[in-house]
């Protein structure tokens, strides 16, 4: 005999139960993808239009650029000196030393420089974007916009969004930078690598099409970033519990968002 219910109702099987939390999740999802989708419409609207406040926009430069400068430069350093000092552990004995100078360039300039400042963004200025929209929506300051006859993407949402698509690629510029001069002089102590050997290595395997795959990576980053934050600012509720919930769940959408579009950078641009 089936397991009945309380109320005498046959209590679902494992079956039914997978079957309803796939649809639920398809929903959420279709609900997500759609609600995005008007949030890129409505921004585009607003760019065409001349409605986004160029002074809006270069105070998100300053916010997103500036202010996460130093963040970004100690992140390259580290991501430059551990892949250099790795690298020349695992390269001593068994090939030129002078590889060493690819193997940092190519990880740092292809991998370690966008996806390391994307993360680094993601934390500082993607949980900022989300928790400022989602106290603005819980406060119901979102709503007095609308009242007014003006329109919260055009305000809010599209200048976080034009200034993540230039600021990003400028951060990615530096952190290479960065991280190959912090590799090629950890190289330099913990090897014995010269200069002109490290650079020697890193010109022998260069494609100048690395660098615009880099720039490509940290346009993209510099997209999805922000959409992501001011999407789930705006369908923040509950109030402050929903504030922090939201933020934490933008994060986790935001990082998993860069790993995934990270992962198919490889086949539809390296091959």
């Amino acid at each position: 005999m089936k397991a009945r219910t309380e109320r005498g109702l046959p209590l679902p099987s494992p079956v039914s139960k997978v079957v309803r939390k796939v649809g639920e999740t398809s929903e959420t999802v279709a609900e997500h993808a759609g609600q995005i989708g008007q949030l890129l419409a409505a921004s585009f609207l607003a760019l065409v239009r001349f409605k986004v406040s160029l002074r809006s926009v270069v105070q998100q430069l300053y916010v997103m650029g500036v202010q996460s400068l130093p963040i970004v430069i100690v992140t390259a350093v580290l991501a430059g000196i551990v892949t250099s000092q790795q690298g020349g552990y695992q390269f001593q004995g068994s090939v030129p030393l002078y590889i060493l100078g690819s193997v940092v360039v190519a990880s740092v300039v292809l991998e370690l420089g966008p996806v390391l400042t994307a993360i680094v963004l993601v934390g500082r200025v993607g949980a900022r974007i989300t928790a400022e929209l989602g106290t603005m929506r819980v406060s119901e300051q979102i709503d007095a916009f609308h009242s007014l006859g003006r329109d919260p993407v055009a305000i809010l949402g599209a200048p976080r969004i034009v200034a993540g698509v230039i600021i990003m690629p400028v951060l990615v510029a530096i952190a290479n930078l960065v991280g190959i001069l912090a590799g090629m002089e950890a190289a330099r102590r913990t090897t014995g690598l010269g200069y002109q050997s490290f650079l020697y290595g890193a010109q022998l395997f260069w494609h100048n099409w690395d660098l615009l795959y880099s720039m490509l990576k940290a346009v993209t980053f510099g997209f999805a970033i922000p959409v992501i934050a001011v999407h789930m600012g705006l369908r923040t509720s509950g109030g402050a519990a929903g504030v922090g919930r939201t933020t934490t769940a933008s994060v986790m959408f935001m990082t998993l968002t860069i790993l995934i579009l990270d992962a198919l950078f490889p086949p539809l641009f390296l091959q």
